[in-house]
């Protein structure tokens, strides 16, 4: 039996064919609902459903709690309706994803550490408690005050995954005091507290648009974060990446790069070089985009690096006709610069 899947407070409707789960239903529209496991083991599809019937199928317990079981949640990757219409939970009242609420003093564990290039360290951080929820393209802050580290944003340069594992990529700053603490202290076993998840660089996953991304630098984070999502949920339109880097050292994660581009069709990567020789492109990305696009009018625009960087990348992009409401960036500033966390969009 064919349903209606009603998103709440939107009021926009997905059809759900028979045999689907909720979550296929949304992804086949466009409504990127965070995921992993698929199998009823992780909880990151979980989501309060307000009306009609749906068959949980089998999910385990640390999942889904007996207690949010009565409170109404269920698992997507495994639900199913049984009503003709399923009113579920889902963003703001124009469908725009709802951000997860940030929680602050959350322990982690480094898991390994990375010498990604020579300014650029990797963390891989295991949460002891809860993981956190996020969406990809968010960050989250990490510092240490007693040892002089002032909390700083960090995006996260990883999708979820089912052990709450997050990827930190960390450009060491000469006057930064919480890069270099981040470069010179933490080591595997040492243990962090973050705080979040924070940041609105996620787009709107019901979009269905070729899809460009410009990163400089440990810029790349969150990008990596946003396709990896997008390709694991089988986004079928193309994705091409243009990664800036001043040398071949400072290309980083080429080796993941290319490997999406050998699996996925719908992906291209494109690294160019600003201050060395060798095969591929060299310049600026504003500079090459005009030859490397000739309309942009119809994609959805992402930019991360610095702030100049993001600047020339948007006007670039804007020239070749590239729309206001599909352009998403994120600015890295320095370190001497103050910055607190944006308060959370949550839905009431």
């Amino acid at each position: 039996m064919a349903a209606r899947i009603r998103l709440f407070p939107s009021g926009k409707e997905v059809e759900c064919a028979a045999g689907d789960t909720v979550l296929a239903a949304l992804e086949k529209s466009g409504y990127a609902l965070p995921n992993n496991c698929r199998a009823g083991a992780c909880g990151e599809c979980k989501v309060k459903v307000r009306e009609g019937r749906f068959d949980q199928g089998m999910v385990l317990d640390m999942a889904l709690s007996p207690e949010e079981r009565a409170q109404g949640f269920g698992l997507m990757c495994m639900a199913k309706p049984l009503s003709e219409e399923l009113v579920i939970e889902w963003g703001t009242a124009d469908a725009q994803p709802r951000l997860f609420p940030p929680r602050e003093h959350q322990l982690y564990v480094v898991a390994d550490r990375l010498q990604r290039t020579p300014r650029i360290v990797e963390l891989r951080l295991r949460p002891v408690g809860q993981p956190m929820r996020y969406w990809p393209g968010q960050y989250v802050m990490l510092g240490d005050a007693r040892a002089g580290a002032p909390p700083r944003p960090y995006s996260i340069a990883n999708a979820p995954r089912p052990d709450g594992e997050i990827t930190l990529q960390v450009t060491r700053v000469d006057a930064g005091t919480t890069s270099r603490w981040v470069h010179e202290q933490l080591q595997p076993g040492s243990r962090v507290k973050l705080a979040g998840p924070y940041g609105t660089f996620i787009g709107d996953p019901s979009v269905d648009t070729p899809v460009l991304c410009m990163a400089a630098g440990s810029g790349l984070a969150p990008i990596l974060s946003l396709a990896e999502a997008a390709l694991r949920r089988g986004f079928k339109r193309p994705v091409t990446l243009l990664f800036s880097a001043r040398t071949r050292e400072d290309l980083y994660a080429a080796g993941l790069l290319e490997y999406w581009q050998a699996k996925h069709r719908s992906f291209t990567f494109r690294p160019t070089l600003t201050q060395d020789s060798g095969p591929g492109l060299h310049g600026r990305i504003p500079q090459l985009l005009p030859d490397l696009f000739k309309d942009l009018s119809g994609f959805s625009v992402f930019v991360a690096g610095a702030p100049g960087f993001v600047a020339d990348c948007v006007e670039a992009a804007k020239r070749l006709g590239a729309q206001g409401p599909l352009i998403h960036t994120e600015g890295y500033f320095g370190q001497a610069l103050a910055m607190t966390p944006p308060p959370a969009r949550l839905m009431a």
